[in-house]
């Protein structure tokens, strides 16, 4: 195990930008940020960089079941056993795992926060979901008008989830600047500028210089709220920075607050591969929104192939599952038959399963998902009235301001 008692976010190689050897032996440059994925992501390579550590089989068993950590999805964390004893005891334990609302959620942000569903169903998490639309503004040239759009639009595909109301919260930065900036304030006393610097890079102004001290808090809440208790956080391997700066912050006296754990996951990849699906790809990503004959569309028209350049070659020769998108996403959670999965790669690789066919069973397991979540969302009435039961309660509220007048 990793002794990350001191400084988690000045881990050698923080920044994840892998320069290759001269002689090539560490493969192609890939960059990981929390603002930048370019490049063949070596996953093997961030767990040295990021100072994570491996899930054994045995923590995985712990989990509730489910495709993206059987199927090692969700492949690293830090301080899994700790979450892992707290839910198996029914004690008080909780997941954090946000959105920063640029554009329409698609299945690369939704995923995360299916998982967080489950992990609730089954051990009765404290589930808190914070949307980051301030650090959209300093990071990416849109307006506020273009983040409220989004916000509005996201917040209703995070309430088709079906988290439980009772035990969930979610949360606006600038709608709840009130509660979450008094507590970023106390943060950020303990977050140098040095460090962030090396942990992002330089920051292009000084919003995103502060943001960190935001993320921090959203990490923190369910301890500011509940008391201390072990909170994980399900997050892409790019978002890790912030979970190793919120370390370092739980680190300091001040805070009687654990450490947050955390599991990491690999990239849903693009449709064009190999990178993570992003609104900005090349290739179009598929949106929650997308009916079944839009998915199919785009799938068969975009999804990076694993197949040979003809059917004679591909049926002599086979495919290779493991670039494959459409098979990337079947074996990243869209079929859940593990099976079925090693089926469908070994007919693929054998050459009985064409690249079209493929592609044709992955629209057809997306477009199901995508249906369910569509009528959930289409269900919803009034946004606001929708939302209410899953804000933060006076109460809640209560403890988190400044008690000036009390």
């Amino acid at each position: 195990m990793h002794d990350d008692s001191a400084t988690d976010a000045q881990h050698t190689d923080r920044s994840a930008d892998s320069t290759p050897k001269p002689d090539g032996t560490d493969g192609d440059k890939f960059t990981v940020t929390p603002y930048d994925v370019a490049g063949t992501v070596d996953y093997d390579r961030l767990l040295e960089q990021f100072g994570a550590d491996r899930l054994t089989d045995e923590q995985v068993a712990r989990f509730p079941d489910h495709p993206m950590l059987r199927r090692r999805v969700f492949y690293a964390g830090r301080d899994v056993d700790r979450y892992l004893a707290a839910a198996e005891a029914g004690e008080t334990h909780s997941v954090v795992t946000g959105v920063g609302p640029s554009g329409p959620m698609h299945l690369g942000h939704v995923l995360v926060f299916y998982l967080a569903k489950r992990l609730q169903d089954e051990t009765g998490a404290h589930v808190y979901v914070p949307l980051s639309d301030d650090e959209k503004f300093y990071a990416k040239d849109l307006t506020f008008d273009e983040i409220e759009d989004a916000t509005r639009s996201n917040l209703r595909d995070l309430l088709a989830v079906g988290f439980d109301p009772e035990r969930t919260r979610i949360v606006v930065d600038r709608l709840d600047a009130d509660v979450l900036y008094p507590q970023a304030a106390r943060v950020a006393a303990d977050i140098t500028q040095s460090t962030v610097d090396a942990t992002y890079g330089d920051p292009e102004n000084v919003g995103l210089s502060f943001y960190p001290a935001v993320q921090a808090t959203h990490l923190l809440l369910p301890q500011l709220v509940h008391g201390r208790h072990p909170t994980l956080v399900p997050i892409a391997v790019d978002q890790d920075p912030h979970v190793r700066v919120c370390r370092d912050v739980a680190a300091k006296e001040r805070f009687d607050v654990a450490k947050p754990g955390a599991l990491l996951g690999k990239f849903l990849p693009a449709l064009d591969g190999p990178g993570k699906m992003s609104s900005s790809s090349d290739a179009p990503a598929i949106e929650l929104t997308d009916d079944r004959e839009t998915v199919r569309s785009k799938i068969m028209e975009h999804a990076h192939s694993g197949g040979r350049v003809d059917i004679d070659e591909h049926r002599e020769h086979g495919g290779d599952p493991s670039v494959d998108v459409a098979y990337q996403y079947l074996h990243t959670f869209f079929e859940p038959d593990d099976e079925r999965v090693e089926e469908l790669a070994a007919d693929y690789r054998s050459g009985e399963l064409l690249t079209g066919e493929l592609k044709e069973t992955a629209a057809e397991r997306i477009g199901d998902f995508l249906a369910g979540h569509r009528e959930r969302r289409e269900a919803l009435g009034d946004l606001a009235t929708e939302l209410e039961p899953y804000r933060l309660t006076e109460e809640e509220r209560a403890r988190l301001r400044p008690s000036v007048f009390a």
